[in-house]
């Protein structure tokens, strides 16, 4: 059979061309070619000597860190007012002609004195808690912060008895100011640090892996197998409708910034993570072996931990779709949205949404959002299976379960959970943590 090599071979290069297309990581958030880079080499020497100073809280300076290295594209800085009340009002931000979902105002709150040094077309420094400069603001407006408002239009209530609430009202300052930032390059000395990651390093991640999908898992806690399961489930309803020449990263992306005081802390957490992901445990018995097999895939080997040092809201669906946009800047394709996600309740337990608001908020946004979600409902270890499957799908099986108040006691008394529930080199892990509070407490 005779074959035109010129046409063999401009169909090849197309073959290489849309193999590459393939390849490329999510679109950045609000249209841009590229995420958002402040980050610059050194400050000029009049930032240094700026006589305006906005002392930033080291909360706030990570949600700044992560303006700067695109984590929060298409920002430029922290909101203005006319952008600030568009989300509060109709949960979108603009972007040329086209809206894009936003749902949370990214804010740097001022105090009352450092509002009235500050106007628009002004420049001023910023400062962290022992006083040294670590970038520039260039500012676009100075407003007032109504916090009340503020919580009723993230957190979908007026009432004020919930984490998320106490994170505004028990902050002094009461204005806000927005404007674009330029920061210097952030030294992060923690032990994990190596795994905390922006857009520039998870999209050359997945590059370099050659991975063509991605699905994301967030997470604020130590997993237990259930929540190990959210992760798999999701990385498998990926695989079976993906083509043979995909590859999918399997990312658990837990977030390391600001936590509520009963949570445990970062350093104690990643440890946890860094122990299933390197040991390989990470849905070990749990996982479809035969899919990841006829796939030529291994959920061991695509498994990756990345940090991401972003604060948490206890937003709810808010903070579903504010995670949902971290993660679509950072690359990935797809993103997991747990039942209750991001749920914090009122102080007397009652819920402040309902168990699947967050994952129904994605079918009503305010604005365009690429990523692809993917809906997981609650999971637990069953008897007859002797693995840890979804509770929809195990109906009339018996389900191993511990309370988290139960956990926390064995935990805390140095005893090793059920193996079914908690893998041991986790639970070893927090045992140790908890001797160390305990300790630290008593002297």
């Amino acid at each position: 059979e005779k074959v035109d090599a010129a046409g063999e071979e401009e169909r090849r290069a197309e073959q290489r061309k849309g193999k590459l297309a393939r390849m490329v990581a999510s679109a950045v958030h609000g249209g841009l070619s590229a995420p958002v880079n402040r980050i610059v080499s050194a400050l000029d020497e009049g930032a240094l000597e700026l006589a305006t100073k906005i002392v930033v809280t080291d909360v706030d300076r990570t949600t700044l860190y992560r303006i700067a290295d695109g984590t929060l594209s298409p920002l430029t800085g922290p909101m203005t007012k006319e952008m600030y009340d568009l989300v509060l009002s109709s949960k979108h931000i603009v972007v040329g002609d086209r809206k894009f979902a936003w749902t949370i105002p990214i804010v740097l709150p001022v105090s009352a004195s450092e509002a009235t040094s500050l106007s628009a077309g002004s420049k001023a420094a910023l400062v962290n808690e022992e006083g040294a400069v670590f970038g520039t603001i260039d500012v676009s407006s100075v407003f007032e912060w109504d916090k009340l408002s503020f919580i009723q239009a993230v957190y979908n209530t007026s009432r004020v008895d919930h984490p998320g609430a106490r994170l505004w009202l028990g902050e002094e300052r009461s204005s806000l100011v927005g404007g674009d930032i330029s920061l210097i390059p952030f030294e992060d000395t923690r032990s994990f640090s190596k795994y905390i990651m922006g857009p520039a390093q998870t999209r050359k991640l997945l590059e370099d892996g050659g991975y063509t999908k991605s699905v994301a898992f967030q997470t604020r806690n130590p997993l237990h197998r259930a929540h190990e399961y959210a992760l798999v489930y999701g990385a498998e309803c990926v695989l079976r409708a993906s083509e043979p020449t995909d590859k999918v990263a399997v990312v658990l992306n837990p977030l390391v910034g600001q936590l509520k005081g009963d949570d445990v802390p970062a350093s104690a957490r990643m440890e946890t993570y860094i122990r299933l992901v390197e040991d390989k445990q990470l849905g070990d018995g749990d996982a479809d072996v035969e899919l990841w097999e006829s796939c030529k895939q291994s959920l061991a080997d695509q498994t990756h931990l990345i940090g991401l040092d972003m604060r948490m809201y206890y937003g709810g669906p808010s903070e579903a779709v504010m995670h949902a946009i971290y993660r679509q800047n950072l690359g990935f394709s797809h993103f997991i949205v747990g039942r209750k996600h991001a749920d914090a309740p009122y102080d007397d337990k009652s819920p402040i949404w309902g168990d699947f608001d967050a994952q129904e908020i994605f079918a009503d946004l305010g604005g365009e959002l690429e990523i692809s979600t993917v809906n997981v409902g609650f999971a637990a270890y069953f008897e007859e299976v002797k693995k840890v499957g979804l509770v929809a799908e195990n109906k009339g099986k018996t389900a191993v379960n511990i309370s988290g108040t139960t956990m926390r006691e064995l935990l805390t008394a140095g005893e090793l959970p059920d193996s079914r529930v908690m893998r041991p080199g986790t639970a070893k892990v927090l045992i140790e943590y908890y001797a160390k509070a305990a300790n630290k407490s008593a002297q």
